[in-house]
């Protein structure tokens, strides 16, 4: 079997598919997208083509090794994200050909579901109270929110009382057992972060997401130091290399790599296994589509330290499409009691609406995400 085409289509809201097509005809999807530069992460697709067209997609391994190394410059938000779409592509074709779901090639799976959290609220957190309750009711046990609007260096007070009026509003609505995650998106720096944790701390958080920037990470050693909430980060690392620094210092109890930025399958499957050596808990990142976040399940089937799964229905970025709208059988997610079932059909187990995707790829996008400021003028982290 060989590899005779790759096709991206750029779909709303902000998603990008490909398609991997053979000569014996198979298919496999992948979702490769960096949110804001999809026709980006597109081009980088069509580079790495020129090296994939003519080969046999079940290399898997040796594909990822020489996409990855093949050129002098690696990494980084385009280039692992455009890899990631390729390999999540790769193993859907792998499992079709093998009849087998990818999480039995992996090994099998450890478990049969996993709890999923829903986003309530927007970029500014507003009747969030109301989008928790409905949340519980649809069955979710767990929600998550942006923290807070921007936010400077140093900031008022009269911001950190929003942030504590909105949690404590979703925690009076909800009670003592839904799992209540709260961003903060690296909008907040150093200083207002450790300000924030500490009045959080009553509201018994899930986790408190990238309190600071990745960049930042060696913050983190003071922060940790102080704040009792476990600590979330990783949907801006792209490898395990990237990883390998955040394991060492020992101040991140969750690690989130997305599958549709860190590499896909093949390579969150070892960052993975690097968290677990380190006794640190996995929660995939996965704002995005249906193929995104089928490949995230596959690997939760096989990630002892996966707890629980970010996905996307209902977010606010999807104003014109949903998840399921690109899936022919949408009840393959099967939602019940605030937790997904893994899909066990072959390759990543969805299958593709191709007439959605070709109708809506017409419509395409150009998703950019906000550019904040200050009250000064001065460029606020979004």
């Amino acid at each position: 079997m060989k590899i005779t085409r790759l096709v991206t289509y750029i779909v709303p809201p902000r998603w990008l598919f490909l398609k991997i097509e053979t000569d014996e005809g198979l298919v496999g999807w992948g979702e490769p997208v960096v949110e804001g530069r999809a026709h980006t992460v597109e081009t980088q697709v069509h580079e790495l083509a020129d090296y994939l067209v003519g080969q046999d997609p079940l290399n898997i391994e040796d594909h990822w090794t020489v996409l990855y190394r093949g050129g002098f410059y690696r990494g980084g938000a385009i280039h692992m994200s455009a890899l990631a779409g390729i390999d999540q592509a790769l193993w859907d074709i792998k499992g079709k050909a093998l009849g087998q779901p990818v999480h039995a090639l992996l090994g099998g799976r450890v478990r049969e579901r996993i709890r999923v959290y829903s986003w309530i609220g927007g970029d500014r957190p507003a009747d969030t109270a109301r989008a928790a309750r409905e949340c519980v009711a649809r069955g979710f046990t767990a929600v998550k929110m942006n923290a807070t609007e921007e936010m400077q260096f140093i900031d008022t007070h009269d911001k950190v009382d929003r942030v504590l009026a909105n949690v404590a509003a979703i925690r009076e609505a909800v009670g003592p057992n839904i799992g209540i995650g709260v961003d903060f998106h690296g909008r907040v720096h150093r200083p207002m972060a450790k300000v924030l944790a500490a009045e959080l701390a009553p509201f018994k958080l899930m986790f408190i997401e990238e309190p600071v920037l990745s960049e930042n990470a060696e913050a983190l050693a003071e922060f940790a130091a102080s704040c009792t909430t476990p600590i979330a980060l990783g949907e801006r690392l792209f490898s395990r290399w990237d990883f390998k620094h955040i394991f060492e210092a020992g101040h991140v109890d969750i690690i989130q790599p997305d599958p549709s930025h860190a590499g896909g399958i093949t390579e969150t499957r070892k960052i993975a296994a690097m968290a677990e050596a380190y006794d640190v808990a996995l929660a995939l990142h996965c704002p995005l589509g249906p193929i995104a976040l089928a490949a995230n399940l596959q690997l939760d089937a096989v990630c002892y330290n996966a707890f629980i799964q970010e996905q996307s229905l209902g977010i606010h970025y999807n104003t014109t499409n949903d998840l399921l709208d690109y899936l022919t059988h949408p009840e393959v997610f099967a939602y019940h009691d605030g937790y997904v079932a893994i899909p066990d059909g072959p390759g990543l187990g969805i299958e593709i609406n191709e007439e959605a995707v070709l109708r809506q790829s017409q419509v395409g996008h150009r998703w950019r995400n906000p550019i904040w400021r200050h009250k000064d003028g001065s460029f606020a982290e979004w």
